[in-house]
């Protein structure tokens, strides 16, 4: 439901998954028309891990794509959904508790702001379970993740029987965070965190490949998955501070659930609009 909402007339409206009225109309034949239309050297990219001759490799993906059509050019469509105000839409459901979702923005693949906000959410996603879970006890798990594709955004989401409690709780900490920012010990043990996990990750040939063809796809950039320790380093804490206040404003909020028990004009309402102080995006080394 947030998804349609935001996204509205774009492809990320859709369900990649498909619906049962759209998949129930497929045919075999129709299903086999497709892949063959869509498996073309165009929109083919062919990563290799291991240790073998450039001319054993040449030689099999030679092979491998001699029958296979070139297709035409595939032009990937990047755009940025950037809210312009707070909204607010509910649906009626009788389930146990109730079901919120709010989406803003994020940077885009590349640009200067990608890796200090990959920071700053995951810092911000922290300090969410902390406020909502552990000291608020309105969810069981709260989360907010950025999502990095070529249409890059944010979503926070959380299930709860107090829904206004929960968006005054959020809206205090939207504010302080705006305020007071994120502090260097936040930001150097997160770029740690990051880093360790991505090479964690990365333990087989399989990840590797994975990760170089992402970056490839996402970044145009491969080598970004040799150097992301090196390019974590160059972050700072003023680019953590900068990249939240950016691109974390307004907010599609979409509820499902008891309808009575939520007040919309509270989810609508902007949190105090508090810049942070100059001083503090400047310098933030003491805090």
């Amino acid at each position: 439901m947030a998804k349609e909402t935001a996204f509205k007339g774009k492809d990320y409206s859709k369900s990649p998954t498909g619906e049962e009225e759209t998949l129930s109309k497929l045919t075999a034949a129709e299903t086999k028309a497709y892949y063959s239309s869509i498996l073309t050297k165009s929109r083919m990219l062919i990563v290799i891990v291991g240790e073998l001759d450039r001319s054993v490799i040449e030689q099999k993906v030679r092979q491998l794509t001699e029958n296979i059509p070139q297709g035409k050019e595939v032009k990937l469509n990047r755009y940025s959904y950037v809210p312009s105000k707070n909204t607010f839409a509910d649906q009626k459901r009788d389930v146990a508790t109730n079901y919120i979702q709010g989406i803003t923005s994020g940077p885009q693949p590349g640009t200067g702001d990608y890796n200090a906000f990959v920071i700053a959410m995951r810092i911000f996603g922290n300090r969410q379970f902390l406020e909502v879970r552990t000291n608020n006890g309105l969810s069981y798990a709260p989360q907010t993740r950025f999502n990095p594709g070529l249409s890059p955004y944010t979503f926070i989401q959380v299930t709860t029987t107090n829904p206004d409690k929960y968006i005054n709780v959020m809206d205090n900490l939207l504010a302080k965070t705006h305020g007071e920012g994120f502090s260097s010990d936040e930001v150097k043990n997160t770029k740690t965190g990051y880093v360790t996990s991505f090479y964690y990750q990365m333990e087989t040939n399989s990840a590797q490949a994975a990760s170089l063809a992402a970056n490839e796809v996402l970044f145009n950039d491969w080598r970004r998955s040799i150097r992301i320790n090196e390019d974590m380093k160059k972050v700072s804490v003023e680019d953590v501070n900068k990249a939240f206040n950016k691109y974390v404003k307004d907010f599609t909020w979409v509820y499902q659930g008891d309808t009575s028990k939520v007040t919309p004009a509270l989810y609508t309402t902007a949190p105090s609009d508090t810049k942070m102080p100059e001083s503090k995006v400047k310098n933030n080394n003491k805090n």
